[in-house]
């Protein structure tokens, strides 16, 4: 009881005394510190995207709306911020849209427009990956609005979802790796050398976490809202005081990563918030609190693992992303 008090008062204060962000480091805000655009070019061609261990950023294009709604660092709106992640070395995005009008997706965080549409996002891609034909880009992308208090809602009179996501693929043909893009049958894991120089959806989510028919995978038919077989996406984190909680998790799916299908990739989200833990502080620490990003780097280090898997992160420092790609 004490200690929940204490915890509470804690949280009190730093809400009354807006915190800076946690100061920057090798794992945390640094995302500059990396530059791998051609990371993948030296795995080999038969290696399976499940084997791989790859950096990822969890609402990619989270750059606008406060300490409640960023995610990442801020390097310029219509994509600028996804270019940079590219060039870092980051290869599994999360792409959050409503419908817009004209059958058209603009990018959301909740209700927050981020700056950006789903064009830029696939300009970005597009560009990226002709200038560097031996990467691949590993997408969730999330149907965002549910109309709620605190999200958004689509614009009315709008052809479905699926329909216009499949206008957008029918427009850049040969952008994405034609199974994972296939509404009536779910692709197997591919190896890398099937899928360079494409853009491989992982699974198209609804706004509340379930999939879309059978785009994507098939591994991931039970990805809805938060956490299944192979993702770990605990991101409810109450208050400071639980990101010692959220830590436990992540360093529980890596060993979960490491023992399990070796054929079957695994998504763990490092990402949290709550009402007393804006997402920085989860990832970079608050008061007696351990961020997440400088305690995976601590685990990266120690050298217990073989993969690391796909780790979304928010606020990603150079020398993590560094290290996850190491692992390879």
């Amino acid at each position: 009881m004490k200690r929940l008090l204490a915890a509470a008062v804690a949280t009190a204060t730093l809400l009354l005394f807006p915190q800076p962000a946690h100061a920057a480091d090798t794992s945390y805000r640094t995302l500059s510190g990396a530059h791998h655009p051609d990371w993948m070019a030296g795995v080999p061609a038969a290696t399976s995207l499940a084997a791989l261990s790859i950096p990822g950023t969890h609402e990619t294009m989270s750059i606008h709306g406060g300490d409640y709604t960023q995610t990442q660092e801020n390097f310029g709106d219509s994509g600028g911020t996804l270019t940079a992640q590219l060039n870092a070395g980051i290869r599994a995005i999360d792409i959050r849209a409503r419908i817009n009008d004209g059958n058209t997706f603009t990018i959301h965080h909740g209700a927050v427009y981020q700056v950006a549409n789903f064009d830029d996002v696939l300009n970005r891609l597009s560009a990226f990956l002709t200038a560097h034909p031996g990467e691949t880009v590993l997408l969730r992308f999330k149907h965002e609005c549910t109309g709620e208090t605190g999200s958004c809602s689509d614009a009315t009179g709008q052809r479905s979802f699926p329909d216009i996501f499949d206008s957008y693929v029918a427009a850049r043909p040969g952008l994405f790796w034609t199974p994972s893009v296939t509404r009536s049958s779910a692709a197997a894991v591919p190896t890398l050398g099937a899928v360079r120089g494409k853009v491989v959806l992982a699974v198209l989510n609804g706004p509340r976490g379930g999939r879309f028919a059978d785009y994507g995978l098939a591994q991931f038919s039970g990805w809805a809202d938060g956490s299944s077989t192979y993702v770990q996406d605990r991101y409810n984190v109450p208050t400071f005081a639980q990101i010692a909680d959220k830590r436990t998790a992540v360093n529980n799916f890596l060993a979960t990563t490491n023992t399990g299908d070796p054929g079957r990739i695994h998504v763990n989200f490092t990402s949290g918030s709550g009402a007393l833990a804006p997402p920085y502080w989860v990832a970079g620490g608050a008061l007696f609190q351990q961020g997440v990003n400088p305690y995976l780097l601590g685990r990266l280090n120690a050298g217990s693992f073989t993969r690391t898997g796909v780790m979304m992160l928010d606020f990603p420092g150079g020398g993590l992303i560094n290290k996850i790609i190491s692992y390879n």
